[in-house]
């Protein structure tokens, strides 16, 4: 493993590495959003029905609305997407595989981590979503994300005995890596938090135009410090910033860097090809 140099695949000349991601998640019946607009948490074992609805929106509105930015824009993206969106809203996955982009797994639900499961368990759901996946876009996921990016002991391994290539749960660096495991290797693509809706706007309450222009001053100053190889994510959530004033900010992040010859405009599954370059 080596996470300070960039693998033999990334093309010469570009510093930083932009991926333009589509979060698309979706819970069970049952549950709901752990967070959501609402301030006021509702009492232990009743359903939050505010947040299930405002969560609901990012398949039928948000995403819709994202695709349509990355699609005026001519850039390739990559959407993640909970397992029971096959069920729920297949046609939404269909779109994004007839527009180009890839579909990654986003394990079965949201309202599960990985890392409360058996290794059994996690297992079983990751077939059934690989299954449902395969019988609505005729191919199985190559790239998976955690809810909460918190996988458990087990997932890497069984991420490799089922056929995906590459995993984004990897914070410990700025460029992707090759990482072994009992069952073979798996290319760890870091997934970056500074251009992402979740954290910028929810968790810390900034105004939404923070988002983009976070990543304008990233590139306006990125020379003072070497321009040093790196992945950045541009990345909403369907539910979060799919809605208008969210929209904006992600098309004005992806303009302020898609014409920069410095950059490179890619995505996790070439990242993840970089890896297997060498």
């Amino acid at each position: 493993m080596n996470v300070n140099s960039a693998p033999k695949g990334w093309p010469e000349g570009k510093a930083l590495a932009v991926s333009v991601n589509v979060m698309c998640e979706a819970w069970t019946d049952d549950a709901a959003p752990g967070i959501g607009p609402m301030g006021n948490p509702l009492k232990a074992g009743f359903l939050d029905t505010q947040a299930r609805s405002w969560g609901e929106y990012g398949m039928t509105h948000g995403a819709p609305r994202l695709l349509d930015i990355v699609g005026d824009l001519g850039v390739r993206c990559g959407a993640y997407a909970s397992g029971i969106i096959a069920e729920k809203w297949p046609e939404l996955l269909k779109r994004i595989d007839g527009d180009g982009h890839f579909v990654g797994a986003h394990a079965w639900m949201q309202n599960t981590l990985p890392v409360y499961q058996e290794r059994a368990e996690e297992e079983a759901d990751l077939k059934k979503g690989i299954k449902l996946f395969e019988d609505v876009i005729g191919k199985a996921p190559k790239g998976f994300s955690s809810p909460r990016g918190t996988f458990s002991p087990n997932t890497c391994e069984l991420l490799v005995e089922n056929g995906f290539t590459w995993h984004i749960d990897h914070f410990n660096t700025d460029l992707p890596y090759r990482l072994d495991t009992a069952a073979g290797p798996l290319a760890a693509v870091p997934f970056t938090m500074e251009i992402n809706d979740l954290p910028i706007y929810m968790r810390y309450g900034n105004a939404p135009q923070v988002y983009s222009e976070t990543l304008k001053r990233i590139v306006d100053k990125y020379d003072t410090i070497g321009r040093p190889p790196a992945v950045i994510d541009i990345t909403a959530h369907a539910h979060v910033f799919g809605r208008p004033f969210g929209a904006i900010e992600y098309k004005a992040a992806i303009e302020a860097v898609k014409d920069i010859d410095w950059v490179w405009m890619t995505t996790h599954e070439e990242l993840a090809a970089a890896v297997y370059a060498e």
